[in-house]
């Protein structure tokens, strides 16, 4: 499933990360904190990998 902005994409990224060891849990907050709650590592690498090219900033836009 691929992100529909770049701000979900980068919030993938962030939940990602946690749920890796790389960053604290504690550092996220908002969307990457609800993701990493409630999303596999595996969901989380397909919303991460997602290019940038041709997505809204926000989903909105």
């Amino acid at each position: 499933m691929p992100a529909k902005s770049e701000a979900q994409q980068k919030a993938a990224g962030a939940a990602l990360s946690a749920k890796r060891g790389e960053t604290k849990v504690s550092d996220l907050q908002g969307a990457s904190k609800d993701m990493y709650d409630s999303m596999s590592e595996s969901e989380l690498e397909d919303l991460a990998s997602t290019r940038h090219d041709n997505l809204p900033e926000r989903k909105g836009d």
